[in-house]
């Protein structure tokens, strides 16, 4: 079943969407999720709902550059017609920015239910996830919960859905390193991995930067497979000496910041490519900070509208 086609089956419902102020305080942060209006905008109780569902982060000073960005994006498109909200699905995470911070978003049940009180008739729901692992199942699951809440619901594709997909984030990243891609250094990207089968894509998107000649482009993850270890001995195969580590997540976290580019760690990136010899750089840079990758996310929207 392709995306489209889970969007079209029975996701039905209705809520109205909070008041601007309440969408602000529903972020955590008026000046990263409020809904912009005015008298010719569509008052936001009546709007349908567009719900962008992170997993989220509590990087203060990444939140708002890389899920904001997303989240930005599809609003200077599609805010006039529609309230464009926030939902996180880490618990742990919403609990240390609530206790922390005293910044409350909704996890995704909450942001649902907000969604049905406000007698919201449309929802589509784009999630930033990048694949459609346990995470994008839990998130459809949720949605069949309320199917019969709403009028018409569409959940939209993670970033890596189509061979299209693929090619449009290897170009993306390739246009964001150029200046790092002098033919002999290794530019390699840090997923997260997982056990799902949707672990497959990180060899996908490998196999998209060999068919576009990007042969000194790298892919491996944190807790699956391709290892740093197996990246590494890939690096020293293709005789580079040199590499650019960048995370393949949307946020630059803890992930990024420790697992990655932590080099007082002996188990981090940077430290065993700098124990094998090889000259490294690490970036601390999400993909969603790149507006490209944003495209994506829209373009995921787009579909997801279209299928109502």
């Amino acid at each position: 079943m392709t995306h489209q086609q889970m969007s079209r089956r029975a996701l039905v419902g209705a809520a109205g969407t909070g008041a601007i102020m309440a969408a602000a305080a529903l972020a955590g942060c008026s000046n990263e999720t409020a809904s912009s209006g005015s008298a010719e905008v569509t008052p936001a109780e009546t709007k349908p709902v567009i719900l962008v569902v992170s997993f989220g982060t509590s990087y203060n000073s990444s939140r708002h550059i890389t899920i904001g960005a997303i989240e930005d994006a599809i609003r200077e498109k599609y805010g006039h017609d529609y309230d464009v909200r926030r939902a996180f699905s880490a618990d742990t995470i919403i609990d240390i920015l609530k206790e922390r911070d005293g910044i409350e978003i909704d996890n995704v049940e909450t942001a649902l239910d907000r969604c049905v009180a406000d007698g919201i008739k449309t929802l589509v729901v784009q999630p930033t996830h990048l694949m459609d692992g346990y995470e994008y199942t839990d998130l459809a699951d949720a949605l069949d919960e309320y199917a019969d809440k709403f009028d018409a619901v569409s959940l939209g594709a993670p970033l890596l859905d189509t061979p299209e997909d693929f090619e449009a984030v290897a170009d993306a990243l390739a246009e964001e390193l150029t200046s790092y891609d002098d033919g002999q250094t290794a530019l390699v990207f840090m997923g997260h991995g997982t056990e799902h089968e949707a672990n497959a894509d990180y060899a996908t998107m490998q196999d998209t930067f060999a068919s576009k000649g990007m042969s000194n482009y790298f892919v491996g993850t944190v807790e699956a497979e391709p290892t740093c270890d197996d990246v590494i001995a890939a690096v020293q195969a293709a005789g580079l000496t040199r590499a650019v580590l960048s995370p393949l997540m949307v946020v630059a976290g803890d992930h990024a910041t420790n697992d990655m580019a932590d080099t007082q760690d002996p188990e981090s990136w940077a430290s065993k490519f700098a124990a094998a010899g090889i000259d490294t750089t690490c970036l601390l840079v999400g993909l969603g900070q790149y507006a490209a990758i944003d495209d994506i996310y829209v373009s995921h929207a787009d579909a997801a509208i279209e299928a109502l």
